[in-house]
């Protein structure tokens, strides 16, 4: 049998198929390109739903999918549900779908409807509900911290289980070849809660130069995150950034540990493996 990896060369997607290969196990990447060397790899668009066929018609293995939606796009729900009927059409079994820490199912058109319309398959699916990544350091702020030393949003004093990408891809790695039957809702946390303050004093202190942490009203944040997004989709990113504010993500940590997937990594650890890519 097979897992088909949408989003295989991504943040996650990238680290759960180096350990679906380590562990043997057989898998197909969805790309837009096509290419995920070296591993074998098909067409796949999701503005293009021709292409939605290609995993199945190159592999009719496929029983488990890794379902990683397009992000910067706000209303999702009408573009991949018919993929997740398909996918069932197929003969898959089993599908983990990456959500984000504060979306409920059905509560938003972004990824809560995805997460309802899943839960109302009859098959086996997870969940994984992750916290901010500590990659966006190296993405969203890179240029923010080479240029200008420091990071800004609008959470304030509020604390984050800042999570690792290869975390994320462990968790996925365990719902997809877990032999039990599944059907989980997880929360996906680091080991430690930081504000953004104190991840800036971090980054200071693996750096050697100060990285402030300029704090936003949500004006000014949802101004920043439509330089590279939809204006619906920055509003939404920084309604969760507020709700960090309020101390939403700190108190996912008291939830039951049967909800929670605590991760390993630590975010000066990532900050001092990564210190390179913020030194000019």
């Amino acid at each position: 049998m097979t897992i088909l990896v949408l989003g295989g060369t991504g943040k996650t997607g990238g680290s759960l198929t180096k350990l679906l290969h380590e562990a043997g196990i057989s898998f197909i990447v969805a790309s837009r390109s096509g290419k995920a060397e070296p591993y074998k790899a098909v067409t796949f668009d999701w503005f293009n739903p021709s292409t939605f066929e290609n995993p199945f018609n190159a592999d009719s293995n496929i029983d488990k999918v890794y379902l990683v939606v397009p992000v910067a796009y706000y209303d999702i729900a009408p573009i991949v549900n018919p993929f997740i009927d398909l996918a069932i059409s197929k003969g898959v079994k089993r599908i983990v779908l990456l959500t984000t820490l504060q979306t409920e199912p059905g509560v938003e058109p972004t990824f809560g409807a995805v997460h309802q319309y899943l839960a109302s398959k009859d098959i086996e699916y997870a969940v994984l509900r992750p916290s901010w990544f500590m990659q966006n350091f190296a993405y969203n702020f890179y240029q923010s911290i080479r240029e200008n030393n420091e990071v800004f949003s609008a959470t304030g004093d509020g604390k984050i289980p800042w999570i690792s990408t290869e975390d994320i891809a462990q968790a996925a790695f365990d719902t997809l070849t877990t032999p039990e039957s599944i059907r989980k809702d997880l929360l996906i946390v680091g080991p430690e809660l930081l504000t953004y303050d104190e991840a800036a004093k971090l980054l200071s202190s693996v750096l050697g130069r100060e990285i402030k942490h300029k704090r936003h009203t949500s004006d000014e944040q949802v101004k920043a995150f439509s330089q590279f997004l939809s204006p619906e989709f920055s509003k939404l990113l920084v309604d969760m950034e507020v709700a960090v504010s309020q101390g939403f993500e700190e108190s996912c940590l008291k939830e039951p540990l049967s909800r929670l997937y605590i991760g390993k990594h630590k975010l000066e650890d990532y900050f001092k493996a990564n210190r390179n890519v913020w030194i000019k």
